[in-house]
């Protein structure tokens, strides 16, 4: 089942065309992440897709509603959904604890306001004013308020900014234990390693446009791609391209005693494959 369809979806700011006539198809219980870089048309999609902002042309579903209407079934279409968006600065004088109780008050189903705070990461902090935390701790509530509403489809729109390491890999566990129970994400990042990590498939925009979706082992012909083995001779660093990285090794094996010195063997990553793309593209 299709939580999200996009057909010819345009959008144009002037003479600036931002979204170009592009296509989507996100499933029921998909992570799909939107790759692109700054100015290339992500947050406009996305922002239509969540009914902020209104579309020139094109067909949207958006679990089965048109997030342009703004009638009743948009107000109940709206108790389905959660966003996070790239950044807030309300509520600073409500403590942590206050204001997810709060909104989870606009919500007909929502999740147990304790269970969320903890789930991002704020038990110490659920008493402290809001306008008191750091950076990342702010961005941790603006997850906590994304999610407590128990959305059927949750957007997050650069989640993990601001959080240290530690952090971020805690957030991907919620964020699959979110999909486990069901929830489709779509999801905009400018970590590569996060997409990866995270998401079913991916689709990279520039200049409006989409240039490819697949998975993000399959993006760019990056599983069929040749593997680059590397080592080191006479003090310098050697390299090949192959495709059959065991026959290579096997004659590095011949020619040096014992170990193959500085041997790396590699394919491209993600990030490798997406920068050529956007390049390309420019």
């Amino acid at each position: 089942m299709s939580v999200i369809e996009v057909r010819g979806l345009r959008k144009s700011y002037g003479e600036n065309l931002a979204v170009a006539g592009i296509d989507l198809s996100i499933a029921q219980g998909e992570i799909f992440a939107l790759l692109g870089p700054n100015g290339a048309g992500k947050t406009t999609t996305v922002e239509i897709l969540e009914g902020f902002r209104d579309r020139d042309s094109g067909e949207i579903s958006v679990l089965g509603h048109d997030p342009q209407r703004s009638d009743k079934s948009g107000r109940i279409w709206r108790n389905r959904i959660g966003i996070v968006l790239q950044a807030t600065s309300d509520a600073g004088d409500l403590r942590v604890s206050e204001c997810i109780e709060h909104f989870a008050k606009y919500y007909s189903n929502p999740r147990d306001p304790e269970s969320v705070i903890a789930a991002v990461g704020l038990s110490d902090k659920r008493d402290d004013l809001i306008r008191n935390l750091s950076g990342g701790q702010r961005r941790r509530l603006d997850v906590a308020l994304g999610i407590i509403g128990n959305p059927e489809l949750l957007f997050l729109d650069e989640p993990t900014t601001g959080f240290d390491p530690e952090a971020r890999r805690a957030f991907w566990e919620l964020i699959r234990s979110l999909q486990s129970d069901g929830t489709t994400i779509l999801l905009t990042t400018h970590y590569l390693d996060e997409a990866e990590a995270l998401a079913d498939r991916v689709a990279v925009i520039n200049h409006g446009k989409i240039l490819e979706i697949a998975t993000p082992q399959k993006l760019g012909g990056r599983s069929t791609s040749l593997t680059k083995v590397q080592w080191l001779e006479n003090g310098e660093i050697r390299s090949e391209e192959s495709s059959e990285p065991t026959a290579v090794v096997k004659r590095l094996a011949s020619q040096f005693p014992g170990e193959i010195p500085g041997l790396t063997i590699s394919r491209p990553t993600l990030e490798d494959v997406y920068l050529t793309m956007i390049g390309g593209a420019e």
